[in-house]
């Protein structure tokens, strides 16, 4: 049997298919999860201990396009098991870009409709598939970034509850649940268990939170870092400075084991590397995880790190100062 068939009948990815029903998509998203993960090698330091290992889960191979597939999923399933969502129905959240796309996909997939809150300097790539999909997009102001989306998302609701079914990605706990089940496990297994750091950068920290629960238990010796940016003006879309930002409900800091702040421009860099060196065409808060793993990796005579790439590049190939801007 191959991997692929194996993964389907794997009791993690159970947990997201086996909810499904029939019809409504369910083909297309049975195959939310179950990515590739890959080792590192070009980019990393020359000077790297050889007995360590830097590994990357490369989520824009999602039918979605992101890791923001899994959460979306399991917030949408959530929803109908409790009777908040049926067909027609019209889902609202806040959103920087991914969550809504994913958003989009499965709602499109499963007969709803979708309003979402977004700044209004979202990559044009970004904007043009949302409404692909047939999502209505309400632009907020670009100063005040994703908190600026939540604030308008729950006016929105407050003024209308009856119209929406607000699903709220920064206080569901089916968010950080969908990474327990599906990617922890995923990480585990494909690690035969060897993984000794886990490296993840905050947005709603759902895919850090729900992780790093399932990495330590079946190991609590798992060091998890989590990776901010390291300022509250920076470049890095979709992360968030906690210290003066909106703090989602399910962020956790004591989660951490050490919190790592990353800086924008060497982050920008990284990404571009990826995709010159590794042949890894990632999105802009990948180079930020890459920085983080690379950080711990250089401390370490022996260890297996793993991070995560959160999407591709193709969604920012407009932004020029990713891959227009050069080196």
């Amino acid at each position: 049997m191959s991997l692929a068939l194996q993964s389907l009948n794997d009791p993690h990815h159970h947990y997201l298919r086996s909810r499904l029903g029939d019809g409504r998509g369910a083909d297309l998203l049975a195959r939310v999860g179950d990515t590739p993960l890959v080792r590192l090698s070009r980019i990393l330091p020359p000077d790297l201990s050889p007995d360590v290992q830097v590994w990357a889960k490369l989520e824009w191979f999602n039918p979605g396009g992101s890791v923001k597939d899994r959460a979306a999923l399991s917030m949408v399933l959530d929803a109908e098991e409790r009777g908040l969502l049926r067909p027609g129905a019209t889902i609202l959240d806040a959103s920087s870009g991914n969550t809504g796309i994913a958003y989009a996909m499965i709602a499109a997939a499963r007969g709803y409709k979708l309003t979402l809150c977004l700044p209004a300097n979202a990559s044009p790539e970004r904007k043009g598939m949302l409404r692909a999909y047939g999502a209505e997009i309400v632009e907020t102001d670009p100063l005040e970034g994703s908190d600026g989306a939540i604030a308008t998302a729950r006016a929105m609701f407050q003024a209308a509850p009856d119209r929406y079914v607000y699903l709220d990605q920064y206080n569901n706990a089916a968010n950080w649940q969908a990474h327990f089940h599906t990617t922890g496990p995923e990480i585990w297994r494909d690690t035969g268990g060897r993984i000794t750091h886990w490296v993840a950068a905050l947005g709603t920290s759902g895919t850090f939170t729900g992780t790093t629960r399932y990495l330590k238990s079946r190991n609590p010796d798992v060091q998890a870092l989590s990776i901010q940016p390291d300022g509250p003006f920076h470049g890095l879309e979709g992360l968030k400075y906690m210290d003066t930002s909106l703090r989602p409900g399910i962020y956790d800091e004591e989660l951490a084991d050490e919190a790592l702040f990353a800086p924008t421009e060497e982050s920008l860099a990284l990404a571009r590397r990826l995709a010159s060196e590794e042949g890894l065409l990632a999105g802009i808060s990948s180079g930020a995880q890459v920085w983080g793993a690379i950080e711990v990796a250089r401390r370490l005579e022996r260890g297996v790190v793993v991070t995560l790439l959160p999407d591709g590049g193709a969604r920012y190939l407009s932004e020029g100062h990713l891959y227009g801007g050069g080196r």
